[in-house]
């Protein structure tokens, strides 16, 4: 029965990972064995679990209506040996954590450090990354996620908020007209970020307009990026305030129509809905939510 459940554990390794050798990277298992404890469930169940060919691999309809069940056997698993190595006031474990790559100076990121600083015993892997990884597949127990949530499979925390600017250089700022009117502001050139939408709404007093920011000549996939090409002269965009804090102190970045303002996004913790949260992952979480000792 020993074997019939760890090769359950492996069967869910396998589909959440998306291959045999990144389920043994995860497991700490060479892939042969991966390949060993599959073949031999198999074996013992008489049915095939995914259809496998040299590019590509997918679960037969006995692996559908088995991922489920064994999903909650390993979900069960976790939570015992959770619930059994939380009898100490120091906390123990590891944390796979996906944030957005910007932000290295916000209070969020500091606080996450000081974390791991007060607990030696937590190993933290962190993955910077302005695109939304897949939790599931990448074996996460939290993601930090700024803007709206669009994916109703996730649980989620709203933990804060943050502010954005429209800004441009000043070198770009001289080569045109100047900008006193939204209208002023949809003839611009924009610096495309491909994870945001194409349009963009303002307020001031009340009032909302809503611009496209289709005019562009440069699209980039992070807002780091993003910054680098506004700095250097190819256009406007709206960034997160505290990632441009300098450069406005600075005048190297110029705030465009500072009468108008964005809507405040929020900042989210989600943790993927297939079994119990991690008390480890709570404590991070009402660590990083907490107000700062004075």
């Amino acid at each position: 029965m020993i074997d019939d459940y760890r090769g359950l554990a492996v069967f869910v390794a396998i589909v959440e990972a998306g291959s045999f050798s990144e389920a043994g990277r995860r497991l700490k298992l060479s892939t042969s064995v991966v390949s060993h404890h599959l073949s031999r469930l198999e074996a013992k169940l008489g049915v095939t679990l995914f259809f496998r060919s040299t590019r590509s691999m997918s679960l037969t309809p006995e692996g559908q209506a088995a991922l489920g069940p064994a999903r909650r056997m390993v979900a069960a698993g976790e939570e015992a040996l959770d619930l059994l190595g939380d009898t100490s006031e120091e906390p123990v474990g590891s944390l796979k954590i996906t944030m957005p790559a910007f932000g290295e100076r916000t209070r969020l990121r500091q606080r996450l450090w000081e974390f791991s600083q007060r607990h030696p015993m937590v190993a933290i892997s962190l993955h910077s990354s302005d695109k939304r990884d897949d939790l599931v597949k990448g074996g996460f127990d939290l993601a930090i996620r700024l803007g709206t949530l669009r994916d109703s499979s996730l649980k989620s925390r709203k933990i804060g908020t943050f502010r954005r600017v429209v800004v441009a250089s000043p070198d770009y700022l001289a080569t045109r007209a100047p900008i006193r009117t939204v209208e002023d502001l949809q003839h611009c050139e924009f610096v495309s970020i491909a994870m945001l939408p194409d349009t963009l709404t303002l307020w001031r007093q009340g009032q909302s307009a809503t611009i496209s920011t289709e005019n562009t000549r440069l699209e980039v996939d992070t807002i780091g990026t993003a910054k680098s090409a506004v700095l250097a002269g190819l256009g406007v965009q709206h960034l997160p305030h505290d990632e441009v804090l300098d450069e406005l102190a600075s005048g190297a970045l110029i705030q465009v129509l500072p009468d108008w303002s964005l809507p405040e996004l929020g900042i989210y913790a989600v943790w993927p809905e297939i079994g119990p949260q991690k008390k480890l992952t709570r404590r991070l979480l009402d660590f990083l939510t907490e107000k700062p000792e004075a």
